[in-house]
Formats: structure tokens, C-alpha cells, sequence
């Protein structure tokens, strides 16, 4: 049957009931009532109907879709559009997030943050435009800067929108998770699954929930990219039992569920967690595949440090090779990929914002990721390097004086935080929540990355060759432009 042309009155019926529809779940049936409402309307109905539907297909897992129609709606908006093109850029950037698209996520959002620059009016846009900005800084692995902006939306959300204040609590988790503040990481885990629960959020409680594993509410539903969440967990749980087989099963199916819903950075982690079983079954050739895969995904999204973090493990993974099975020019490549993704690593410890959190990306990921380099080299038999790694770790930290003011710049990568089986008295919990996060802002002594170090009065920099691969491969600095002398 041929849609009718809309009355504002019957489009106006239908985007209530879409509404209607998304509200008890039924993403599906919202998302059809949205799309008739684009086929069939005008004006500004036509236009929200298109934005609404963009949202449903972006729930859904069809990420491309839900892009093409934000941007026909964008296209189709008056130049006074001054509510509805923020939403739209809004939106765009989180759909684009979902797709890798780091680049065109953070230009909506600058955009959007300039058109709501202002207007006191647009006050409740300025919330979400902010959780989306976390997003992207999450992404990017800059922690110090995610906590900021996770802070400032909390403070904003307890003042005008209270309804919405599970979603920065949960970015603090996050935060706070992975730079070691793990009591932290638990409050806030906990009082965001409260704070879901009491605005009536279910499907915000179902994803919190879901992090522990409870996925039937999204299975439910059909919504594919969080399902494949769920089977990741379910799969490193068969991982960690020992259950390789129903790992490996799970964690395809999970892969399957984000390659369809075009969720590029989750693909790519699921494909190292494979790569793992892959190794460990003795098929070297298909995890290496699959380590390259997830290593061509984020050097194309331009995350370099993930690059890193997965040579790493490719180095570790062929460390255990080595150990039953040695042979020199496979010792020989896990050195060239174990040192520069170390030192890329390493680095990351000096641009984090205070003492604490060096100590603790230092103990759990840089520390590891060095010693890694020192046994490979050491097994090789490459007393220079050796000695070059030697130095370079027995070099002192300086102080970076012009950063003690507190610009934000950190980079650590994301992990899901493991959430807390329990809740909060919800009436405690956002007062709570902004004294936490201002304690957690405590800041030390910001340092500054290392200086070269000449190892000889000929002026011979130590680990040079390999500095210079780490910067070139990963994007990322790992000394300064200073040069001071070893001795």
C-alpha cells in the first residue's frame, strides 16, 4: 500500500507512537513508524522523523544507515535550524564513533559545540554534546581529558538533568578502572546502574547489567552490536576456564554480530582474543593473520597506541612459542616488534597527570611490556641493545614545569570496567558522585617524556633505530627533542 502524505496532526500521532514504541523496547517497530513519517511528511516533522529513525537504525547495529540518513537529514535542514542541527551532529558523532570514523565523530562535534556556544536556551543539548565528547576522548585514548569532560557533564547533568547522570558516571568507571582507581571505578559502576534504574532507563540498565555478562534483554530485542558485547564476555569467561573451543565459537559469533553491525574497533579486539586461541593451539599462521587485521583496523582509525598495545602481545605470544620451540629469526621479529611497541608504551606513563596513575600504567602495562623487550633481547644475544634498554630505563624522570598549570593530555587504553553486583541508594549517589569525582581530580607532578640519550662521545643515541620505528609505526612520541649525554 502507497503511503499517504501526512496532516501535521497524523505525523504528529505517529512520531508519538514511534516514541511509544521505543519506550517498551521495540526498536524495530519504532524505527518503521519513524521511517513512514520521513516518507510521508513535511517541514520539521519530516525532518525530526528522519533524525528519530537515523537513532532507531543506529540502535539497531545498521551504523551506515543510521549515518546516511543523518546526513540526508542534516542536508535537508533550514540554515535556522537552530535545535535540530546540533541533535543531528549530535547523533552523527555517535554513530560514527561506531564505525571508527574518529575524524568525522569529533568535526560534528566541534560543530555542534559551536552552535550550542551561547545560547542558554540549547542548555539541555550541552549534556549530551559533552558525553559524546568523552566518547571520542575515550577513543582516543586520552584519559586525562575524558575525565575532565565526563566531570564537567556529570556536574551538569546533577544540576539540569539528573535523568541523564548514569552515563557519566559510568565514563568516570571507566576512567577510573583503567588508571587504577579500582574502589573508584566501583562506586561510580554502581551508582550509574542506579541512577539508570531510577530515571527508567531499561535499556541503559540492561547494557550496565550486561557488562557482567547479562545479555537476554538485547537478544530480546534483536540489537546485534550488543549482543556481540555479550558473547565477548561469555567467550573470555570459556577462555579463562579453559574451554577453547566454546571461546573460540563465541568469540565468532561475536565478531559476526559487530562485522554486521560495522563495528570496526569491536571487531578488531575480538580478532586479537581469537589470535590468542590461535597461538595457543599451535595455528601460528591464522592468529598472525588475525593479529595483522586487528593491527590494520586501528592504524587505519589512526589509533596507534592499540598498535602497540596488540605488537605487544604478538611479541608475548611468540615469546611462548619460543620457550618450546627456539629459532633465532623468529626470535629475531618478536624483538622488532616487542621494543618499539614497549617504548610507545612506556611513554605513555610521562604525559599522565599525576603520580598515582604513572605508578600504576607503569606496574601493569609499561613495566611488563619493557621486561618483555629485555628477555627477547636478551635472547638474542644483542648485548647493545641490551645495554641501550638498560640505560634508557635508569634514566631519570624530569619535571615538566610548563605543564604544572594542568593541560590535559593522557592516553591509556580501554577496558571495560568489571561493574559491581550491587546498587546505590540513588538518593546518595549523584551527591556522591561529584564529591568522588572531585577527589579523584587531585592532580601531582606532571612530567615530560625523556630526553635521547647519547651513549657515546661520538654521539651515538641509544635505541635510536628502534625510536624511530616506534614513532613512524604508532604515531605517537617517545622522547623529546632534547639530547643529553649518558654518563
Amino acid at each position: 500500500m502507497t503511503d499517504h502524505p501526512l496532516s501535521p496532526d497524523e505525523a504528529r500521532d505517529l512520531l508519538a507512537a514511534g516514541g511509544a514504541a521505543y519506550a517498551r523496547g521495540d526498536l524495530t517497530a519504532a524505527r518503521d513508524t519513524f521511517e513512514q513519517v520521513a516518507r510521508t511528511a513535511s517541514d520539521d516533522l519530516r525532518i525530526s522523523a528522519m533524525i528519530n529513525a537515523a537513532s532507531m537504525s543506529d540502535e539497531l547495529g545498521d551504523h551506515v544507515t543510521a549515518v546516511d540518513r543523518y546526513r540526508e537529514a542534516l542536508a535537508a535542514m533550514s540554515a535556522d535550524a537552530r535545535r535540530i542541527r546540533p541533535v543531528a551532529l549530535i547523533n552523527l558523532s555517535q554513530t560514527l564513533q561506531h564505525v571508527g570514523d574518529l575524524d568525522g565523530a569529533q568535526t560534528a562535534l566541534e560543530q555542534a559545540r559551536s552552535l550550542l556556544t551561547g545560547h542558554d536556551d540549547l542548555e539541555d543539548l550541552r549534556i549530551p554534546c559533552l558525553l559524546s565528547l568523552t566518547a571520542v576522548a575515550i577513543h582516543r585514548q586520552q584519559w586525562a581529558y575524558a575525565a575532565d569532560l565526563a566531570h564537567e557533564s556529570l556536574g551538569a547533568a546533577v544540576h539540569s538533568a539528573p535523568h541523564l547522570a548514569g552515563h557519566p558516571l559510568m565514563n568516570l568507571a571507566a576512567v577510573h578502572f583503567e588508571t587504577g582507581r579500582f574502589d573508584l571505578a566501583d562506586d561510580f559502576a554502581g551508582q550509574a546502574l542506579a541512577a539508570f534504574a531510577e530515571a527508567g532507563d531499561n535499556n541503559a540498565v540492561a547494557e550496565t547489567q550486561q557488562n557482567l555478562g547479562i545479555q537476554t534483554h538485547f537478544e530480546q530485542a534483536g540489537v546485534g552490536h550488543r549482543v556481540g558485547i555479550g558473547l565477548k564476555v561469555l567467550a573470555f569467561v570459556a577462555e579463562r576456564r579453559d574451554q577453547t573451543e566454546r571461546a573460540s565459537a563465541l568469540y565468532r559469533r561475536s565478531a559476526q554480530h559487530f562485522a554486521d553491525s560495522g563495528a570496526l574497533l569491536d571487531v578488531a579486539d575480538v580478532n586479537t582474543r581469537l589470535a590468542t586461541l590461535a597461538f595457543g593451539a599451535g595455528r601460528r599462521d591464522e592468529g598472525e593473520a588475525l593479529l595483522a587485521s586487528a593491527v590494520e583496523t586501528y592504524a587505519e582509525l589512526g589509533l596507534g597506541l592499540h598498535c602497540a598495545q596488540v605488537d605487544v602481545w604478538h611479541a608475548t605470544l611468540l615469546e611462548a612459542m619460543l620457550n618450546d620451540h627456539p629459532d633465532p629469526a623468529l626470535r629475531k621479529r618478536a624483538v622488532d616488534l616487542a621494543v618499539p611497541a614497549a617504548l610507545t608504551v612506556n611513554a605513555v606513563r610521562y604525559t599522565l597527570p599525576n603520580g598515582f596513575q604513572r605508578e600504576q600504567w607503569n606496574r601493569h602495562i609499561a613495566d611488563p611490556a619493557m621486561a618483555l623487550a629485555f628477555r627477547l633481547s636478551y635472547g638474542c644475544g644483542d648485548a647493545l641493545l641490551v645495554s641501550d634498554l638498560i640505560e634508557a630505563q635508569c634514566a631519570g624522570t624530569t619535571l615538566d614545569l610548563d605543564r604544572s598549570t594542568g593541560s590535559p593530555a593522557a592516553t591509556l587504553p580501554l577496558v571495560m570496567p568489571a561493574l559491581p553486583d550491587h546498587t546505590l541508594d540513588v538518593s546518595t549517589a549523584f551527591q556522591l558522585g561529584t564529591a568522588l569525582a572531585g577527589v579523584a581530580a587531585g592532580v601531582g607532578l606532571p612530567v615530560c617524556l625523556p630526553p635521547q640519550l647519547t651513549v657515546s662521545h661520538g654521539g651515538r643515541v641509544a635505541l635510536e633505530p628502534h625510536i624511530a620505528m616506534a614513532e613512524k609505526r604508532y604515531g605517537h612520541p617517545v622522547r623529546d627533542g632534547r639530547s643529553v649525554p649518558a654518563w
